[in-house]
């Protein structure tokens, strides 16, 4: 799969979870909205009916007063002597069709008279009794409006009975969370306050409501309540919102993870088998050398002197050596990472070390036109190493500057060791090559990785040069640094601490 084409779905997989997250937050907000609103609506209403219920309760008492007072006069009615069942107590449709069923063959006409006497008189009582029981509720009304008005805000009010106006009203509608309120005359003077009551921070609202509507301004009042809990009851609807959500953004964590793990195993697939080609050829080569030595010192038909077998000894010696440095390579590092690597640590001189090896490595340079440029500027490059692992250090280095060399320029190599304070050695590799990209320079301490050479097919290795580099400089507790341009030379700085005195 290209590069492209992962990317593409990165990008996708990225889109489609935003989009996720960005509508489950829309649609938490909304809910939130929607309910807040909802319980604005239901407060209203409650507060509207608890203020109309406390005006009938105070109705009702001054009713019970009044009708108390009354009830004397009210049962004084006047009541026929000629009737045992009170006259308001007999429908007038009733008396009607009883007088019309009168016989009147049985009947005077005196008789008649006094009947139809009887039922006016009836009829007069009836409207007397209405009239006057209109009187009374009208009486009972104007006296508790005067009485109402006459008495001030707080004497009115019956805090216990306006608490519970309002919890039932609240319940009623719905509301079961605890509330605190106070209750102010019209000009803003405080009359009660519950007993639990908190203050009202910014971050939650209050509800007023006027009480006894009807009275004089100056007799009213307001009841102003708040509930502690509001907040969180409103953010109540986005508890099952907030858990999809924090799945969702582990599913899209996982996703980048497993398309990482993806990428990163088809870089390793792609390197393993670089270094399997890579190891085909690295053993090739010297097996066939070995080989053909074999075969012309088998080969009596060939005349052989001691010069030739001389020199077939030292190819067959020679080629033996590579091949076991390159299988060395491979089982050291199988050996790293398995952590079983054992070092013979040792104080060494660093800039007698590295000036063995790069006059060794000299004479390949020179071979192909180059320079090597060596400064030996360390007062002290005494550190406790293992021989052998730092020699293979500054050899792989050189090495790697002289297989990524520039072919229409000569090459430039400049080894220069130097004391960082009184603590630690540096040792420090440029060269002029071809230089490693950005992308790649992230890359190029991993196994079986090998830097893109573009065009050129020349350059062979196993990419575990620079792993192994890493892995020794590391046991010997120091560090590497390495700064690169394409087509302007790469430079490795190694940093190594001090022998102790």
């Amino acid at each position: 799969m290209k590069r492209s084409y992962i990317w593409l779905i990165c990008f996708a997989v990225c889109i489609a979870f935003v989009s996720l997250l960005y509508l489950q937050g829309r649609y938490a907000k909304e809910m939130m909205r929607m309910r807040q609103e909802q319980f604005n609506e239901n407060v209203w209403r409650s507060l509207d009916q608890a203020s109309r219920e406390l005006e009938k309760a105070e109705t009702y008492r001054y009713l019970q007063n009044m009708l108390t007072e009354h009830g004397a006069e009210k049962n004084k009615t006047v009541i026929p002597d000629s009737f045992s069942i009170p006259h308001y107590m007999i429908p007038f449709d009733t008396l009607s069709r009883t007088a019309g069923n009168i016989s009147l063959g049985s009947l005077t006409m005196s008789k008649y008279n006094k009947v139809a006497e009887t039922i006016s008189n009836l009829q007069k009582h009836v409207r007397e009794a209405y009239i006057y029981e209109q009187g009374v509720l009208e009486e009972v009304i104007l006296g508790v409006m005067y009485t109402a008005s006459e008495q001030r805000f707080q004497d009115r009010l019956n805090p216990a009975v306006l608490d519970g106006c309002l919890r039932n009203a609240l319940q009623a509608n719905g509301i079961t969370l605890p509330f605190h309120f106070v209750v102010y005359t019209s000009d803003g003077r405080e009359v009660y306050r519950c007993e639990d009551y908190t203050e009202v921070d910014d971050n939650t609202d209050s509800y007023q409501q006027t009480l006894f509507r009807s009275d004089p301004m100056g007799q009213m009042g307001s009841v102003v309540i708040h509930f502690p809990d509001q907040k969180r009851f409103i953010r109540g609807m986005a508890s099952y919102v907030a858990p999809a959500m924090v799945f969702t953004i582990i599913l899209l964590i996982t996703s980048l993870i497993t398309i990482y793990l993806v990428v990163r195993q088809k870089r390793i697939s792609e390197m393993k088998n670089d270094f399997i080609h890579n190891m085909t050829h690295e053993f090739k080569t010297p097996i066939s050398t070995i080989s053909i030595a074999a075969q012309m010192l088998a080969d009596k038909s060939v005349n052989k002197s001691e010069a030739t077998y001389e020199r077939l000894g030292g190819v067959i010696t020679s080629e033996t050596r590579r091949l076991r440095f390159q299988v060395e390579k491979v089982l050291q590092m199988s050996l790293f990472d398995n952590n079983n690597i054992v070092l013979k640590l040792q104080e060494l001189d660093a800039n007698e070390i590295t000036e063995n090896v790069v006059d060794t490595f000299s004479l390949k340079v020179s071979q192909i036109g180059g320079t090597l440029d060596m400064r030996l500027e360390a007062f002290n490059p005494f550190i406790n190493a293992d021989e052998m692992h730092f020699t293979n250090i500054i050899f792989n280095l050189l090495d790697n500057a002289f297989k990524y060399r520039r072919d229409e320029e000569p090459l430039a190599i400049r080894v220069h060791t130097y004391n960082l304070g009184e603590t630690h050695l540096c040792i420090s590799i440029a060269d002029n090559g071809i230089g490693i990209g950005k992308d790649s320079l992230k890359y190029i301490f991993d196994k079986f990785y090998r830097v893109h050479t573009g065009d050129k097919h020349n350059v062979k290795g196993f990419g575990l040069g620079l792993a192994y580099v890493q892995k020794m400089v590391e046991l010997h507790h120091g560090t590497i640094k390495v700064n690169s341009e394409p087509r302007k030379g790469t430079k490795f700085t190694i940093t190594l601490p001090l022998a102790e005195d």
